[in-house]
């Protein structure tokens, strides 16, 4: 059998599919995604968006890449697809007018807390089946991956105890069987291949083979496996009843009554029109109807109690299943948040993690190994949103914030840790504060000139914001504005350096923002952590010290100079 593979191997980034709806909902294009011209400026809507950065000269042909994404939100049934006029047993009446938002889709872009947008994944993947009318060419009846997925998972659960699946178990046996194979043969062999890895004495070269002979059995090669598999893993994290374990998945505690119910409802054979049009509406779910709603909202509760967090359902509609389901998405963030607190005391021990974050970023790198042996990676297309993130835990290791962590950042992150998108405009990407003063950070990977005119106005709007929010709660606390880049382009230095802002009232207010490269940035957090320097007071006075250089007689290109001095060297 051929390795099965969720979603679309284009589109990585489950989240940025997402986004890539948004530009597409907002645009003439909605409906019209056919033909060179409009395929190609699909592509280019999506790289004006940020979603996708095109390295081409525009007006090329990019038909290709928009192709590709159009067909990533139809196999997901997030636009209507097209289907063929040459198929006389097909009626496009039956889904509706091609390439148009479906009511999935429409729930995607509508959908605002992480458990909301993870839920509209769990509908799609819970409906996705392959083989289908949109994805030929699989020699195996058609059946569910996530249900199959799934159904593993608890069964391993059943034997040993826990749901985990490890990431080579996954690569090549998950994706190499269907549920034309038998479950508990399945499970017999992922054992196996666990005590014969544990009992090898080079896990490299087990790995090495175990890809090698499963790429003889089916024809493709090793990396085929191990590409598929991190493709599947994301889409199976996305639908947020499972999470990470090491580079493998295991089922999220607060969803292991619902995974239960998902299992439990079976594989349900449906002819094409059914099938397009659940896909294109999302399957129904266990928590769509009241009773079994309940059921996982007092699960929920009792995890909440668990974790000593006070929640009163008192006086709360909980008759129907849309009323469970918002306090439901409201438990789950007080559990995430109870669970990012434990994650933000927890960077201080890894260090070595972020600073390696922070160089793979710094030098447009996508993949490093830690001293421990484990790799880390920033998937090029995420970049922006992993600088933001990687910044984000060097300030938490810091361990001296009086905002909580999930308000000290403005991305979102899913229930790994890990950002699913850049901070939204209209505010900074991270609002830092301590007992005596307060960082407000920017960052971006923009380095030319442009970056001046895309990051001058709203840094300095932003900075002028906090610091009048401040003022006005009668703080005292002084408001720095930190603005990180891997190269600060001189003209966006100046805009800096001047600093200033006119608030609505005409009145002028000097502002305090310092540019700085990320790399002199990384070598003052390895510094401050070698040294046991306090890292946000050795910080704090970095930026005195800049602000205090800034009337340079060299202006703007000396200033940058000075400032990476002088935070270079802060702590040594």
């Amino acid at each position: 059998m051929r390795p099965w593979h969720l979603g679309n191997t284009t589109v990585r980034s489950p989240f940025r599919l997402r986004d890539g709806l948004i530009a597409l909902a907002g645009s003439s294009l909605l409906g019209n995604v056919k033909g060179h011209e409009n395929e190609s400026g699909f592509a280019w809507l999506l790289h004006d968006a940020g979603v996708v950065a095109l390295d081409r000269t525009p007006g090329d042909d990019v038909s290709d890449l928009g192709r590709k994404w159009r067909s990533a939100m139809t196999q997901l049934g997030f636009i209507v697809p097209e289907l063929s006029p040459r198929d006389a047993t097909l009626s496009q009446a039956w889904i509706g007018e091609p390439f148009t938002l479906t009511a999935n889709g429409r729930r995607l872009i509508a959908a605002d807390p992480v458990p909301a947008m993870q839920e509209c994944f769990l509908r799609s993947l819970a409906a996705y089946r392959i083989p289908s009318v949109l994805e030929t060419g699989y020699r195996v009846e058609s059946f569910s991956p996530l249900k199959y997925t799934l159904s593993i998972m608890l069964e391993l659960e059943r034997r040993v105890g826990e749901s985990y699946l490890a990431f080579i178990e996954i690569a090549t046996i998950v994706q190499l069987t269907s549920t034309e194979d038998d479950l508990s043969e399945t499970c017999d062999r992922i054992l196996q291949l666990r005590r014969d890895r544990d009992a090898s004495a080079t896990k490299r070269r087990f790995d090495s083979e175990a890809y090698e002979v499963a790429g003889l059995a089916s024809g493709h090669q090793p990396g085929t496996f191990r590409d598929y598999a991190d493709l599947n893993i994301r889409y199976l994290k996305a639908t947020g009843v499972v999470q990470s374990r090491g580079r493998g998945i295991t089922v999220v505690p607060e969803k292991h009554l619902l995974v239960s119910q998902l299992v439990d409802e079976g594989f349900q054979v449906l002819d094409t029109e059914a099938y397009l049009q659940t896909l294109c509406a999302g399957a129904t779910l266990p928590t769509d109807n009241k009773n079994s709603a309940k059921l996982v909202l007092d699960d929920l509760l009792q995890k909440v109690r668990d974790r000593g967090i006070q929640f009163d359902v008192a006086g709360r509609p909980v008759e129907e299943a849309a009323d469970i389901a918002v306090v439901r998405y409201e438990l789950e963030e007080l559990i995430s948040e109870d669970k990012e607190i434990a994650f933000a005391a927890s960077q201080v021990d890894a260090v070595e993690e972020i600073s390696a974050y922070l160089k793979l970023i710094a030098e447009r790198g996508t993949s490093a190994q830690l001293s421990s042996g484990d790799s880390i990676s920033v998937p090029r297309s995420e970049a922006p949103a992993y600088f933001e993130w990687a910044l984000w835990r060097a300030f938490l290791a810091m361990n001296s914030l009086v905002n909580k962590p999930y308000e000290s950042r403005r991305f979102k992150i899913d229930q790994d840790f890990l950002p699913i998108c850049c901070a939204p405009g209209g505010g900074p990407d991270l609002i830092f504060e301590f007992d005596e003063f307060v960082i407000v950070v920017e960052v971006t990977l923009t380095e030319s000139s442009r970056q001046e005119a895309a990051e001058g106005e709203p840094v300095r709007r932003h900075v002028a914001d906090i610091a009048r929010d401040n003022s006005l709660r009668g703080s005292g606390k002084t408001v720095y504005g930190l603005f990180l880049a891997n190269k600060i382009d001189s003209n966006t230095a100046e805009t800096f350096r001047i600093g200033v802002w006119y608030l609505q009232d005409d009145s002028r207010t000097q502002l305090d923002i310092v540019p700085l490269q990320l790399s002199s940035f990384r070598q003052f957090f390895d510094s401050s952590f070698e040294r046991g320097a306090v890292g946000h007071l050795a910080l704090r006075d970095a930026l005195e010290k800049s602000i205090s250089a800034r009337e340079t007689d060299g202006g703007a290109p000396a200033w940058k100079s000075d400032v990476d001095e002088i935070v270079r060297t802060i702590v040594i």
